[in-house]
């Protein structure tokens, strides 16, 4: 954070100093008293502080309130600023703090791919530029303070997920953030116990127009059906859209496996360029799209960001091979699953399983509310869709992709069962050097993570 003194807070919140030095300088904010971790913060709360002993070990801490205290109750290691409502003060406070930095300020949604791309643009801009982004796929709504607070005076850029756990989050986020360029990567069915309907979703993934600068960017994967429900009309930005149609403005073409990527030919302003994006799929096309046209928005020539992308170092669990049981491939994606993802890991899993036995080993989709049973239906037509030679699910809801993929027509072998306690050994009996195993689930799923833990024998080779 860039320090601030309390006499400087006290003027932005049109509060007044009742106790201590106006001179501390803070370096933290918080606006719940379980967020103060460190001395010199700022903490924004109407509620009463029951024990202020407690606070001892965090002075000098500068409360920032609308409840009255009698001078003699406040502490010497307590600065007390007093304001008429305490959230309108904080937003206040925050929205300065925003204001301090003209950055580009990344903002980035989507089912599947948000944090893949995200940790994409931060590699390419990293190259010469200090960068501030959300940690991994820490992403929460109780974070963007402490992810707004992270850009200091050095910071040439931000980039920050906005995820939907429920309608507003990513007006929420905006508040915050206030992006420069925003970038939907795609919308699938996800979070549903809050959002209630896809519609509800979609307009809460589509709040990411209304967040983005009057003069920013819109960066869209053109091809999604969900997001082709969107009125982007409402944008008055640039509009940026990614994918393989020639109509597109970073449009794809020549796609194919590679060693232990995906290669193809990026058209542009009528240029091409050859990309080589590491990890399997697809789908990590369209990550690799959106991330460099993030970054060409930001002045960074193409050749460079290419270039640079080459070194991108794939995310733990999200599609990542390993030697397994038998001497067989393990296909590692049990960071997060969706239909989104589950359509993506298939395919790959039969991509790279093109002459082997093919077994996808799923766990349940979670976070889906009254909409679990016909997700995990449209599921199991996926998987009839797609196709697999052996299909094991774990977990009750998952059985119900099973059960639906068989009615469907599904004809391949179908193993259901309630944990993975028999998973392992039927495994072990039916798999060998010609299988490859897609592992899918979520980091919530303790079972399924540590089946493929069981399941993997060492990393995977290097790129060398």
């Amino acid at each position: 954070m860039k320090p601030l003194s309390v006499k400087n807070l006290a003027m932005i919140t049109a509060g007044y100093l009742v106790h201590g030095s106006e001179d501390t300088l803070i370096q933290h904010g918080a606006y719940r008293l379980k967020q103060v971790k460190k001395s010199n913060t700022a903490l924004f709360t109407s509620k009463r502080i029951v024990s202020w002993k407690s606070l001892e070990p965090l002075s000098p801490l500068v409360l920032v309130t609308d409840r009255a205290y009698r001078p003699n109750d406040i502490p010497n290691h307590v600065i007390m600023i007093q304001v008429a409502n305490a959230e309108e003060a904080y937003w206040k406070f925050v929205h300065f703090y925003r204001n301090q930095f003209h950055i580009p300020i990344v903002a980035i949604t989507g089912t599947s791919g948000k944090t893949t791309t995200k940790e994409m643009i931060k590699h390419i801009l990293s190259a010469d530029r200090k960068v501030t982004a959300t940690t991994l796929s820490s992403n929460s709504r109780t974070a963007s303070l402490q992810y707004l607070l992270g850009i200091e005076d050095e910071t040439e850029a931000a980039v920050f997920e906005t995820a939907v756990g429920s309608p507003g989050d990513v007006t929420n986020a905006g508040k915050y953030f206030k992006p420069t360029i925003g970038i939907i990567t795609n919308i699938g069915a996800h979070h549903l116990n809050y959002c209630k309907t896809l519609e509800g979703y979609i307009q809460a993934k589509g709040e990411m127009l209304d967040i983005i600068h009057p003069k920013g960017t819109l960066i869209i994967n053109a091809e999604d059906v969900n997001t082709k429900k969107l009125d982007v009309t409402r944008f008055r930005g640039r509009l940026i859209k990614v994918g393989k149609h020639d109509s597109c403005d970073f449009q794809a073409s020549h796609i194919h496996y590679y060693q232990k990527g995906m290669k193809f030919v990026l058209h542009h302003d009528r240029k091409s360029y050859d990309i080589l994006v590491p990890g399997f799929g697809e789908h990590q096309v369209y990550n690799a799209l959106a991330a460099i046209a993030a970054v060409h928005d930001m002045g960074v020539p193409i050749p460079v960001a290419a270039n640079q992308l080459q070194s991108f170092r794939q995310l733990k669990k999200q599609l990542q091979l390993f030697e397994g049981i038998n001497h067989s491939m393990i296909l590692d994606d049990t960071w997060s699953i969706t239909t989104t993802s589950l359509e993506a890991a298939l395919k790959v899993l039969n991509e790279l399983g093109d002459g082997k036995k093919k077994i996808a080993v799923i766990g349940t989709i979670t976070d889906l509310g009254s909409w679990g049973y016909i997700i995990h239906e449209q599921a199991g037509e996926l998987i009839r869709r797609i196709g697999v030679d052996v299909l094991i699910t774990i977990g009750e809801h998952a059985r119900i992709m099973a059960d639906h993929a068989v009615k469907l027509g599904f004809s391949a072998p179908v193993y259901t069962f309630k944990n993975s306690t028999l998973v392992y050994p039927l495994l072990q009996r039916i798999v060998d050097e010609n299988t490859i195993i897609l592992i899918k689930g979520d980091m919530y799923s303790k079972q399924v993570s540590k089946l493929a833990t069981e399941l993997k024998l060492k990393p995977p080779p290097s790129a060398d």
